[in-house]
Order: C-alpha cells, then sequence, then structure tokens
C-alpha cells in the first residue's frame, strides 16, 4: 500500500511548532543576520533563564535590526545580570498570597491557578522568571489540592488559569480540570491568561475551540502582546477561532523601554489588536523583577505617555494603565 502524502496546506501540529523553537540565542541572531549583536549576549543570563522563542515569532522580527522590538522582549543580555536596587525575585508578592499548592488569591473572587510552569517564549521581563514552578503547579496530584482550595471557599466565582501559560498543557488536561471545575457551583466564570495565541498560533486547534465552546461558562481570554508587530495573519485567524469558539478577547501589554514606550508604538498595538478583535485591557507599568530593570519607564514618562495616547485614541483603544502592588486589593491605577 503506497501512504498517502500530506495534503499541501496541512497545518503543523502545534507540538512539533513547540519542539522547534529556538533556543540558542546565536542561532537567533545568526537567522536575523545579527551574528555581530552575540557579544552583548550574557551567557550566565542564558544559563539563569534560558532562551526560548517560535521560529513562527522569530520570522516577524526585523532581519538585521538589533533594536527590533520583537527581539529585545526575548534576547538575553549583559544588563540582565546587574543588580538593581528594588528588582527582586517575587515582584508581585505571590509567595505572600498562595492560598493551597498552586492557587493565589488576591484580589476579592477571584483565584489564580498556575496550571503550569511552561511556556513557549521566555519574555526577559517576566515577572514569574524566578518563581518556583516544581512546588507551585495546581497540576501535580491530578489538580487535587487546588481544586479544594476553591471548593473550601465560596466567595470565588472566577477562576483564571495561569502559568506559565495554561495553554501549554495538552488539551484533554484542560478538559480535565475544566471538568472538575464544572462541580463546583460557585464558580461562574473562567479566564485564561495566554501568550500563546500570539507567539504560537498553531495552538488554537479544532480540539482546542471545540473544548473552549463546550464550556460552561463565560470565557475571558486574556492575551499578552506587546507590539503591533506580534500580530500576522496567522494570529488574526487564531484570534478568529477563539472568538467563533465565544470566547471574549482582551490584550494586557507591558510597558517596555525599547519595545513599545512610544504614543506611535502604543496606538499601533491598539488599532492592530482590534483589528483582529482584542480590546486593549491593561498597559502594566514593569514588574519590578529581578534582571528586567532594563526595561523600565519611569512612571512620569508612563503617565505622558497614557495621557497622549488618551488625546489620540477613541476610548475604547486605550488600556487602563496600572501597576501590581504587593498587598493592594486590584490593580493600582496611575
Amino acid at each position: 500500500m503506497i501512504p498517502a502524502a500530506p495534503l499541501p496546506m496541512q497545518p503543523r501540529r502545534w507540538q512539533q511548532a513547540w519542539r522547534e523553537a529556538v533556543r540558542d540565542p546565536r542561532e537567533l541572531l545568526a537567522m536575523l543576520g545579527l551574528e555581530q549583536a552575540a557579544l552583548q549576549v550574557s551567557p550566565a543570563a542564558a544559563a539563569q533563564f534560558p532562551l526560548r522563542v517560535p521560529r513562527g515569532f522569530v520570522a516577524r522580527m526585523r532581519r538585521g535590526d538589533p533594536h527590533d522590538p520583537l527581539l529585545r522582549q526575548v534576547l538575553p543580555l549583559d544588563e540582565e545580570m546587574r543588580p538593581v536596587a528594588g528588582f527582586d525575585f517575587d515582584a508581585v508578592g505571590d509567595g505572600a498570597a498562595r492560598a493551597g499548592r498552586g492557587v493565589i488569591r488576591k484580589y476579592r473572587g477571584r483565584a489564580l491557578l498556575i496550571a503550569t510552569g511552561s511556556c513557549a517564549v521566555h519574555c526577559r521581563y517576566c515577572f514569574r522568571r524566578h518563581f518556583p514552578y516544581a512546588e507551585e503547579t495546581a497540576a501535580a496530584a491530578g489538580w487535587s489540592e487546588a481544586l479544594a482550595t476553591i471548593r473550601a471557599d465560596a466567595s470565588i466565582d472566577e477562576v483564571i488559569l495561569s502559568g506559565g501559560d495554561p495553554l501549554s498543557l495538552a488539551t484533554p488536561k484542560l478538559a480535565e480540570l475544566t471538568a472538575a471545575l464544572a462541580g463546583i457551583a460557585h464558580v461562574r466564570r473562567l479566564r485564561l491568561h495566554t501568550r500563546l495565541p500570539v507567539v504560537l498560533p498553531e495552538r488554537i486547534d479544532a480540539g482546542l475551540t471545540t473544548w473552549l465552546a463546550a464550556l460552561p461558562w463565560p470565557v475571558a481570554v486574556v492575551l499578552h502582546a506587546n507590539h503591533a508587530n506580534e500580530f500576522d495573519a496567522a494570529v488574526d485567524a487564531a484570534m478568529a477561532r477563539l472568538r467563533d469558539a465565544g470566547a471574549a478577547l482582551l490584550n494586557q501589554a507591558v510597558l517596555l523601554r525599547g519595545v513599545n514606550d512610544s504614543v506611535e508604538a502604543l496606538a499601533a498595538l491598539g488599532e492592530r489588536g482590534f483589528a483582529a478583535g482584542v480590546l486593549p485591557y491593561y498597559l502594566h507599568q514593569l514588574d519590578r523583577v529581578a534582571g528586567a530593570a532594563h526595561f523600565d519607564v519611569p512612571d512620569a514618562r508612563a503617565l505622558a505617555l497614557h495621557a497622549a495616547l488618551r488625546e489620540r485614541q477613541p476610548g475604547y483603544l486605550v488600556p487602563k494603565l496600572v501597576r501590581e502592588v504587593a498587598g493592594d486589593a486590584s490593580k493600582r491605577p496611575l
């Protein structure tokens, strides 16, 4: 029997794209024609927090541009290894907010599950880059402790799946969790915090959208894109599939020096996201995590940018400018 040839337009499985991610900073720079920029790469930073970036995301970077805003988000640089006062391992008080294994309780009515420590891309400014995932992952022991924590607190009406990235879990694993959550009567909403539809749009496959469409609650998918160039046709198609499955799409960005710290960049991000069906939600001031100080934008500059953005854009394209402060009852508006 002659084996059938694959269809010409057959999409790659997302797991294959995941496995093929670039992990070597020098390979990444060579792909972009930036071999000379390797002099700024920090082997120590790469050892502490390894490079990981899908090839589809690399394809959106500008070849020959060492200041490309997508490249800057993922390339480990010497600047990360310089200690800066006020930049700590636990920037937002996750440890103090632990309510059970893999469960963080900061705000009234909401429980955040650290569903996994895995992510398709390692962003250098990540506020959980030092998080102890080995001890604090909700999936351990079949979600039992996390589910017991939620079940025991009737004030929790919204569950937020975070990580890492919850969509790095296989769809049957996600279905296992949501089937258990469906048995908790006081849970009325589900939220997914994910970067995968942006950096690995292949993940939004038929299995995932079938699962999403069958969920018994309203679902908000809170995406994470920081620059308009992160969107392309494949991302647009992934967003369309999420919308068709019934999800509300929001974007939270981080204000990052050298990436999006201009009115033009922030306006373009909101407009490009909206064209893909995504509303701006939050613009975060940088969480002051160790290794990320070189991305920091001073508050005065952030406020000026936000004021200029309000003057330029319609209100629905202006995200809330906020900072997360450990111990606060909500995100702190700036």
